[in-house]
């Protein structure tokens, strides 16, 4: 496999808003299988995974037109309630720089917030370079025995629970009055 096949692999990965394989997960392979370079490896990942979510959360926002004006009312007051303080802006960065959630999820919902999609996707960069570069170590050392964590992973009941949970929280967030929690928050301050 080559760097650029790999690339294009991981880049239709990123692209899924739901059920793909973890990036981190198809770099250890690479690295077990294929003995690419850790370092390529990295920076093929990190911005193969940066570009696919780019574009997934560019998506989510210019669906929303196709949504119903109530729908996008509710956004517009969650984005409202997200960006509205300056602790929820650095809140919201910290998330993309250092979750473990999947971030297909995140990457939909900063989409339909309208939330910053480059500083968030300059974030979630950064912290992939580190969440990558620790995978792909661990992977070099650990070397076949690493195999086993993989394939129990994928298919974990724990691991599609949890994208199944997101994905139930991404779809109501279109539903809820956020104007209301808005107005609280407003009367607090």
């Amino acid at each position: 496999m080559s760097y650029l096949g790999l690339f294009a692999l991981l880049l239709g990965i990123n692209l899924l808003p739901a059920f793909g394989p973890p990036t981190w997960a198809v770099l250890v392979f690479a690295r077990l299988n294929w003995h690419l370079n850790p370092v390529g490896l990295v920076l093929v990942g990190a911005v193969a995974a940066m570009l696919g979510r780019y574009v997934l959360a560019e998506v989510s926002m210019r669906s929303k037109s196709h949504f119903p004006a109530r729908f996008r009312k509710n956004l517009e007051s969650a984005s409202q309630l997200v960006g509205r303080r300056k602790s929820g802006v650095i809140a919201t960065l910290l998330i993309f720089l250092i979750s473990p959630l999947p971030s297909a999820q995140l990457f939909v919902a900063a989409g339909l917030l309208d939330l910053p999609i480059i500083a968030l996707t300059s974030a979630f960069f950064l912290g992939r370079i580190v969440s990558y570069s620790i995978y792909v170590t661990a992977a070099t050392l650990a070397d076949k025995q690493f195999g086993d964590v993989l394939s129990n992973f994928f298919g974990s009941p724990w691991s599609l629970a949890l994208q199944f949970g997101l994905i139930a929280i991404v779809s109501i967030v279109p539903f809820i009055d956020w104007g209301k929690w808005q107005h609280r928050a407003t009367k607090e301050t």
